[in-house]
């Protein structure tokens, strides 16, 4: 696919026409309250994963509604001492996987936490294993038209306050060290780690990679593939619908949380990406709100983006946040 979207030198101006909604602020603080009223209750199981270097830990969490979430916390084998945390977020449609995957990051010395995201595991990879118990109205298949109808009932009100508490989580281990946590995640898991980036004040890096889930107004229109197609599809049957859509949506905008951003950041784009066009993760970007952020392009990369590249690029920045 060639170049589809805004140059590259107008990119780098791009701001969003998402309009934040009034009460945003009120609407996650009352959201994460509910959740805390629920006991976290993080369990961290052993797992035997035939592996020498890593010691894996099954993790179950409360989540939203105190729904059971599941996870993985890895660690290098031997540790005594709390180590830099990293926070992990899936690809839309894929789930955890299994105990002998994504051993990148506690291969660095790190512990690595990656989340399982309700409802998914099951388009790819090797699977996960959380539900979503909540149900709602009618929906396009798959995730992005589930309780459209209201902010309260939308299914990443649920997805993103299970992030915040995996952050939790996560940190109530005693060999993490809280402060010095950075979130990441690619595609739907970079949304989510820029979500958390506005919800968590405390973050050491915030590393979000072909980011889904941002500037919504434009997202819908500019591309025709999935996931962000199931929204206009939804639009196409229940139609006069756009605004009401839109105002739902604009609660979850990558763009929203993005203001709120107080952690070093770095981004990645891809020129070619159809999937998350690259005018919607500038946008993001773009409204960054911490001083010191920095995002690395892909000019001829569809969604892979940079792939092992942008793992390097990533591995090199965080030496100096965790």
């Amino acid at each position: 696919m060639a170049l589809f979207d805004l140059p590259l030198d107008e990119l780098r101006g791009y701001r969003s026409g998402s309009v934040e909604p009034e009460g945003f602020d009120a609407f996650w603080s009352e959201t994460l309250d509910e959740a805390r009223a629920h006991e976290l209750d993080a369990r961290f199981t052993p797992v035997d994963a035939g592996l020498s270097t890593v010691q894996v830990y099954d993790v179950t969490f409360s989540g939203f509604g105190g729904h059971p979430v599941k996870g993985w916390l890895r660690l290098p084998s031997g540790t005594t001492q709390p180590l830099p945390l990293v926070v992990e977020f899936v690809g839309y449609g894929g789930g955890r996987g299994l105990p002998h995957e994504n051993l990148l990051w506690a291969s660095t010395g790190r512990a690595h936490f990656m989340m399982d995201t309700r409802g998914q595991g099951s388009a790819w990879g090797a699977g996960g294993e959380t539900a979503d118990p909540v149900g709602a109205g009618p929906a396009y298949p798959g995730f992005m038209t589930r309780g459209v109808d209201a902010p309260e009932d939308y299914y990443y009100r649920r997805v993103f306050t299970d992030a915040v508490r995996a952050v939790e989580a996560a940190r109530s281990h005693p060999l993490t060290d809280a402060s010095r946590t950075v979130v990441t995640g690619a595609s739907q898991g970079g949304g989510i780690a820029i979500a958390v980036g506005g919800l968590v004040p405390d973050l050491t890096a915030v590393a979000p990679d072909v980011p889904f889930l941002c500037d919504f107004p434009r997202a819908t229109t500019v591309t025709d593939r999935n996931p962000y197609r199931e929204i206009a599809l939804y639009l196409k049957t229940h139609r006069g619908r756009g605004a009401d859509v839109l105002r739902t949506l604009s609660y979850f905008d990558g763009v929203h949380f993005a203001s709120r951003g107080r952690a070093p950041a770095f981004f990645s784009a891809a020129l070619e990406d159809q999937t998350c066009p690259p005018s919607t993760v500038f946008a993001a970007f773009n409204a960054w709100a911490h001083h010191e952020k920095a995002i690395e392009v892909y000019e001829f990369n569809d969604h892979e983006g940079g792939g092992p590249f942008h793992e390097a690029a990533k591995l090199d920045w965080l030496r100096a946040h965790a």
